[in-house]
Parts: C-alpha cells; sequence; structure tokens
C-alpha cells in the first residue's frame, strides 16, 4: 500500500552509526512539525536504550517518535513487522498533521519500505515453535544439514551456524511447500515509491567517525551499560534471538559473567562497531546511491539548504 500522494512526502534519513543522523532527524522534526519513525533494527528493543544509541527522553519530549523500545528482547523482530509498523506509523501521522521523519541505520529497512517485501505467507505458529525448539535441541550444524537435504538452494545460500536464517527457511518450506528463495523472487508492493520521498544519506569521513563511535561507546559505559548487561543477562534469553546480537552485548555479558575485563570488552565492542560501519557504507554505496548526501561534518553549515530541499 503506497502512501497517498496528497501528503507531504516522508523524509528518510540513512547513514552509519554514530554519524549524526539522529540530530538532523531531531532537526528536520522540529523545522517541519514531524514525527520520528524509527528504522534502526536494534533501537526496537525496550531492554536496550544505552547500548542503541536510541534517543533520550529529553530527545523524545522535543519531538513525537515512534517505533522506539516497544519490542521486548524475548521478541525476534523483523523486516516484515517494521513494515507493518510503518504504515500504522505513517496513518497516525496523516491524521494528526505531523510530517514522518523516518531515520535509521538498518539498510534492509529502508530497502522493504521503498521496494516492498515478497509476499511469504505467514507460518504457523506451532510450526514456527517446533523449529525453533529443534534449533535448541540440536543446534544449528544440525539442521543445516537437514536444510541441505530439503532446500539445497537455501542451505547453500547460509552459512552453517546461521540459526535464525535456518528456521526461517525450514519453517518456510514446510509451511508452503516452496523455497524461501522461490518466494524471495516475489516481489513486494512498496510502502511509498522513492520518487514520492525525500532521502538523505549521512557521510562522514572514516577516521572521524571511528573516533565519534569509540567515543559514543565510552559514553554508554559511563552511561550505565553494563547495567543494562547486567539486566538483560537475568532474563537468560536465547543467545540466537538478534537483541542478544546488539553490538557492545556479548562483549558485556561477558564482563557480567567474570570472563573479560570492563576494558577489553569496551576494545571488542569498539572493533564490532567498525566492522558493522564498514559493512553499512558497502550497503549503502550498492543500495543507496541517488539519495542526496550529508556531510556531517558540515551539518550545521548546510541545515539552511536542507530545509529547502524538503
Amino acid at each position: 500500500m503506497s502512501e497517498p500522494q496528497d501528503t507531504p512526502p516522508p523524509i528518510l534519513i540513512a547513514g552509519p552509526t554514530a554519524s549524526g543522523k539522529s540530530a538532523l532527524a531531531l532537526a528536520i522534526a522540529e523545522h517541519v512539525g514531524g514525527v520520528i519513525i524509527n528504522a534502526d533494527s536494534m533501537q526496537v528493543y525496550r531492554e536496550l536504550r544505552i547500548l542503541t544509541a536510541r534517543p533520550s527522553p529529553e530527545e523524545e519530549a522535543r519531538v513525537p517518535h515512534a517505533l522506539y523500545g516497544f519490542i521486548p528482547a524475548s521478541d525476534a523482530y523483523s523486516a516484515g513487522r517494521f513494515v507493518a509498523d510503518v504504515a500504522d506509523a505513517l496513518a497516525k501521522a496523516r491524521k494528526a498533521g505531523q510530517r514522518p521523519v523516518i531515520v535509521g541505520g538498518t539498510g534492509l529497512y529502508f530497502k522493504a519500505l521503498l521496494e516492498g517485501l515478497s509476499p511469504i505467507p505467514s507460518i504457523d505458529p506451532a510450526i514456527r515453535e517446533h523449529w525453533r525448539a529443534e534449533a535448541e535441541r540440536r543446534g544449528a550444524a544440525e539442521l543445516h544439514r537437514e536444510l541441505a537435504a530439503r532446500d539445497t538452494r537455501m542451505a547453500d545460500r547460509l552459512a552453517p551456524n546461521d540459526t535464525q536464517r535456518i528456521v526461517r527457511a525450514l519453517e518456510v518450506i514446510e509451511q508452503t511447500g516452496k523455497s524461501l528463495a522461490d518466494w524471495q523472487q516475489i516481489p513486494g508492493v512498496p510502502l511509498f515509491d522513492a520518487a514520492n520521498s525525500v532521502r538523505f544519506l549521512v557521510t562522514l569521513d572514516r577516521e572521524d567517525l571511528h573516533a565519534r563511535a569509540d567515543a559514543r561507546f565510552d559514553r554508554m559505559i559511563a552511561s550505565g551499560a553494563l547495567n543494562e548487561a547486567r539486566d538483560l543477562e537475568a532474563l537468560q534469553l536465547n543467545p540466537d534471538l538478534p537483541a542478544m546480537r546488539a553490538i557492545g552485548v556479548r562483549p558485556l555479558l561477558e564482563v557480567v559473567r567474570g570472563q573479560s575485563s570492563i576494558e577489553a570488552a569496551a576494545d571488542a565492542a569498539k572493533a564490532e562497531t567498525r566492522q558493522y560501519i564498514k559493512r553499512q557504507e558497502t550497503w549503502s554505496r550498492r543500495n543507496m546511491i541517488s539519495w542526496k548526501q550529508v556531510n556531517a561534518q558540515h551539518m550545521e553549515s548546510i541545515d539552511r539548504d536542507i530545509f529547502a530541499f524538503i
């Protein structure tokens, strides 16, 4: 379902972590009377405010925010649910007379909004629960061997330790009798098309970006990230859940368990962040060529140009 053409086009802001895109979104939302809608796959999780650098309560008080911290870490949020939730958020924004400003670093989420998702049928909860239980009982490698026997194409695409995607492929073929690869070839329906949106890609010199990301993680530690990890550990969640793979979670859990020092954990988390930045930049080079680039180093001086552009 596409957005009505008589409404102001949504504003999309992407970019690597720590690039300053959230600050740009806040400035734009204040300027246009907008609502900020999250497009970060980890900022949806309730228990991870600090470690995912969610907007602060003070920032949330300045303009309305949607789809932040509303999913428990025990849940596995998906791109399909994200598109449905954004559709609801857009309807609410329209009713309230607010212009949507969608911001985040998850490229797949923007791709889902602009190109749609393949119409894979919903999975019977009993089938889903069966394969999740099998994953816990048998492990990823054994399930990967079973997938290879039932769906060679998907098995060839997936690493033997990629539990979440292996389970997904198995539940789809059991539910539908067709490979997930077949479903993925069916084009989806975009929520809105590129022509009916304003798209910004925030960029920054790699060295400066790494320095900002390192400083941000130091602030996370000072703000209580270790306590956040301790609370997460108390939930005893499946380590394959998406929230458990958020940057910084694994090394900080090792500190909580007495297996590492806070200094070593910080070094590991910063290395994870640099690897993630590299993946984000690779994605944007391949998929966001037509987006208007905004250099974060000159953000303040070009605000007027940005406001004119929107």
